[in-house]
C-alpha cells in the first residue's frame, strides 16, 4: 500500500522552505487533500504555519533526538489519515548534528521515512551551472531518493526553462516548476507575538495568495506522481496508553508560552495524566486540581509588562512550588520564574521570583543548538545515571548566584552545569524532547504522585 509523502529540502536562499512548505500545502489542500506537516528538527515556529494552514498539528522529527523508530512512529501515527505528508528539511538537505553525518539532517530523515525528497534549488545568477549543484546532492550520498526538483530565484521563464534543461539531461531527475524572484510572498517577519497573530487568521490572506502562486508554476499533479511512499506502520510501543494515574499537570499555554513538543504532551497523556492549561498572560491561576506543572518555552520578554502585573498567577505559581508540586520550566518558562526579565529596551520587569537571580535580552544570539543532557541524584526528571536530548536557544542571559544546577549538557563547545534545581523545580534554558527518554514521563508522574499520596 501506497500514500503520498515527501522530504521537502533546500539548497540555497531565496524564498525559504518554509514558504515552499505552506504554498505546497495551502495549494494541494486547495486540489482536496488532507495535508500533515512535518517538520525535521528542533523547530517551534515553522510548525505553527503548518497547523494554521492545514488545521491539523505539525509534527517534529528528528533522527539524532530520537530512535528511527520513533521517527516512523510519530509520523505513522500523525499521517494515519492524510491524503499528502509533507515533511520540511532543516537549513539544507544533508545539515544536521555534525559536518561529518548525516545524523539529524533532512536526508536522513528521507531514508529513515522512505520519502522520495523534493529538491528546491537557488537558481539566482546561474544557467548550466545549477545541474553542477543538483548533481553534487545526488552524488554527496546514493541512500537518499531525490525524486524532482523546484527552481527557486528564477529571474523569467526563459531562465527556467534553461535550468530546467540542464539539470534533466545532467540529472535525470524532473523539474516539476519554479518560483520567480518575487517580493511580498516570503513570510511576514516573524514578529514575536507571531503565534496568536496565526491563530486569529490574519495570516489566512498571505496563505490564499502563495498557495494560488505556487499552483500556477509547479505541476501539483507530477508532484503527487513522483512523491508515492510506502505506509509506515505504527510499531504501538511509544504511545501505548497506559490506565489513568489520576495525575493532573497544569501547562501554562498561551502567547508568552507555547513552545512544546506536541509529542511531549501525547506522551504524558498516554502514560496515564491529564493535561489543564491555562494562561499566564490571562492572569489565570495554577488550576486548584493539578499535581505537577510544566511551564514551556515562548516569549515572556514580549509580555513582560503584563505578566510582571500579573499577581494573581504569580501568587499560585510560587505557592504551589513552595508546597513541592514537581515543575519543570524550559528556557521562558525558566526566565518566568526568576526574580527578573529586563528587555532589549533596558526596561525591568518583575517576575515570579522563585528562582535566585535575573535574565536580560541582549542583541546577539546567547546559545543554539543540540543539547546531550544527564541527569542529578535530587532530580525528579532525570536522575543519576539517566541521560535524554534537547537543544538550547535564546537570546537572553541568566545572571545570578547558586550551587543548584538542574542537570549537566554536552553541546558543541562542551560539558556544562545548567539550569536551577530545588525541591520538585527543575527550570534551565534547555528544552526536553521526552521522545529521547520516555522514562522521564514515568519519572515526573511518580513523582507527582508521591506528593499527591502525602498531602
Amino acid at each position: 500500500m501506497q500514500t503520498n509523502r515527501f522530504v521537502l529540502a533546500g539548497t540555497g536562499s531565496g524564498v525559504g522552505k518554509t514558504t515552499f512548505t505552506i504554498g505546497l500545502m495551502k495549494a494541494l489542500q486547495n486540489k482536496g487533500n488532507v495535508v500533515q506537516g512535518f517538520k525535521c528538527g528542533p523547530d517551534y515556529i515553522d510548525p505553527t504555519y503548518h497547523t494554521a494552514v492545514t488545521g491539523r498539528v505539525s509534527r517534529n522529527i528528528d533522527s539524532w533526538m530520537f530512535s528511527h523508530e520513533a521517527v516512523r512512529d510519530i509520523v505513522a501515527r500523525a499521517s494515519i489519515d492524510a491524503d499528502v505528508s509533507i515533511i520540511e528539511g532543516v537549513m539544507g538537505f544533508y545539515d544536521g548534528k555534525s559536518p561529518l553525518s548525516d545524523a539529524g539532517s533532512a536526508a536522513d530523515i528521507s531514508v529513515v521515512t522512505e520519502s522520495p525528497v523534493i529538491l528546491i534549488v537557488n537558481c539566482a545568477s546561474m544557467a548550466r551551472s545549477v545541474a553542477a549543484v543538483v548533481k553534487g546532492f545526488q552524488l554527496l550520498s546514493d541512500k537518499p531518493n531525490i525524486v524532482g526538483v523546484i527552481a527557486n530565484q528564477v529571474g523569467s521563464v526563459g531562465h527556467y526553462e534553461i535550468a530546467k534543461a540542464a539539470i534533466e539531461q545532467e540529472c535525470g531527475i524532473p523539474v516539476i516548476g519554479y518560483l520567480k524572484r518575487e517580493e511580498g510572498i516570503d513570510i511576514p517577519s516573524r514578529h514575536l507575538g507571531l503565534v496568536p497573530a496565526i491563530e486569529r487568521g490574519e495570516l489566512d490572506s498571505f496563505f490564499d495568495k502563495l498557495g494560488n502562486l505556487i499552483a500556477e508554476t509547479i505541476d501539483l499533479d507530477q508532484l503527487i506522481h513522483l512523491t508515492k511512499a510506502p505506509i509506515l506502520q505504527e510499531s504501538g510501543h511509544l504511545f501505548r496508553e497506559e490506565p489513568s494515574r489520576n495525575i493532573c499537570i497544569a501547562v501554562a499555554r498561551d502567547a508568552a508560552f507555547n513552545f512544546y513538543y506536541e509529542e511531549n504532551l501525547a506522551l504524558l497523556r498516554a502514560k496515564g495524566a491529564t493535561l489543564q492549561f491555562f494562561s499566564p498572560l490571562a492572569n489565570e491561576p495554577v488550576p486548584a486540581e493539578a499535581d505537577g506543572l510544566y511551564i514551556g518555552g515562548g516569549f515572556p520578554e514580549e509580555f513582560a509588562e503584563s505578566l510582571a502585573t500579573n499577581t494573581v498567577v504569580k501568587d499560585s505559581i510560587r505557592q504551589v512550588i513552595a508546597e513541592g508540586l514537581p515543575t519543570l520550566a524550559e528556557c521562558g518558562g525558566f526566565m518566568y520564574l526568576t526574580e527578573a526579565i529586563t528587555n532589549s529596551h533596558g526596561d525591568r520587569y518583575d517576575m515570579v521570583g522563585v528562582i535566585p537571580g535575573e535574565v536580560a535580552m541582549q542583541t546577539k544570539l546567547a546559545a543554539l543548538g543540540y543539547r546531550e543532557i544527564f541527569g542529578t541524584a535530587d532530580n525528579f526528571l532525570i536522575g543519576a545515571e539517566e541521560q535524554a536530548k534537547g537543544h538550547e536557544f535564546h537570546y537572553s542571559k541568566y545572571s545570578g548566584s547558586h550551587n543548584t544546577a538542574a542537570y549537566e549538557t554536552i553541546g558543541r563547545f562542551g560539558k556544562k552545569k545548567e539550569g536551577y534545581q530545588e525541591g520538585n523545580l527543575v527550570a534551565g534554558y534547555t528544552h526536553f524532547h521526552f521522545v529521547s527518554n520516555p522514562k522521564l514521563v514515568d519519572n515526573w508522574l511518580t513523582a507527582c504522585k508521591k506528593v499527591k499520596s502525602n498531602d
